[in-house]
């Protein structure tokens, strides 16, 4: 096991297991989000982001009061193919219920996709950032749901509009539409698609936060993509978020 994999492992039990002791909300989102500061045994604080069930704002095409769980799908997923992408996500009761907590990333507040992708050393990680929403059917990818970290790691979150069963890809990644998407990328998502279809223990976590159609169509876009060899590319169907960032 990597250090990085000791490491997710590990703020998954200090997000399960710290204590609330505060929680403010965050005044811009469309749903209720909170910015949350825990403590853990050793009375030590660090901040998370807590997305309760009971503030998802009701939406016409997904499931009501699944947006906390498709959140901490695309964790596992992220998990299941190897990509250190989404920050550490558990399903945890807080002060409003049962919900989505993320570790927070400390990251530079100004910088969002449209800077990022100007930056060569940035390419890559973007890149696999927009296989991955192609991967998770991702309906909602923004400039601003890419956070640069201190260490210039690319973070993806908000990930709630994510894993339908219909194809919904709409993200403001296209730069790359048609390219060859690197071979080891390839690999690690036939893998994961092979784990998810054999019920693999891997995938468990991921394949039971989502419905059975859900966990189909996962499959069938993950065959599509090692089929093709290539980044999707924009549909005749609404293909952008709005607003952008």
């Amino acid at each position: 096991m990597s250090n990085e994999e000791v490491g997710f492992a590990e703020a998954e039990t200090l997000l399960l297991e710290g204590e609330f002791a505060d929680c403010r909300p965050l005044w811009y989102s469309s749903n209720y989000v909170y910015l949350a500061r825990l403590c853990d045994h050793d009375a030590r604080p660090f901040a998370a982001v807590y997305k309760p069930r009971q503030g998802e704002t009701p939406l016409w095409d997904f499931p009501a009061g699944t947006l906390y769980r498709r959140e901490v799908a695309a964790y596992r997923l992220s998990r299941l193919l190897g990509w250190p992408i989404v920050p550490p996500t558990v399903v945890r009761e807080g002060p409003q219920g049962t919900g989505s907590l993320q570790l927070f990333v400390v990251h530079d507040q100004k910088s969002h996709f449209f800077e990022q992708r100007e930056l060569p050393d940035l390419v890559p990680q973007l890149q696999r950032i927009a296989l991955f929403d192609f991967v998770a059917n991702n309906a909602d990818r923004k400039g601003g749901h890419c956070l640069l970290d201190v260490d210039r790691r690319v973070w993806g979150i908000d990930h709630g509009l994510c894993f339908h069963e219909q194809y919904k890809l709409r993200t403001v990644i296209w730069d790359w539409a048609e390219e060859t998407i690197p071979s080891p990328w390839l690999e690690d998502v036939e893998g994961a698609r092979v784990a998810v279809a054999a019920h693999d223990p891997a995938a468990a976590s991921l394949v039971d936060l989502l419905s059975a159609a859900e966990v189909e169509a996962l499959e069938a876009r993950m065959a599509r993509v090692v089929a093709t060899g290539r980044f999707p590319t924009p549909g005749p169907h609404r293909s952008y978020p709005w607003p952008l960032v």
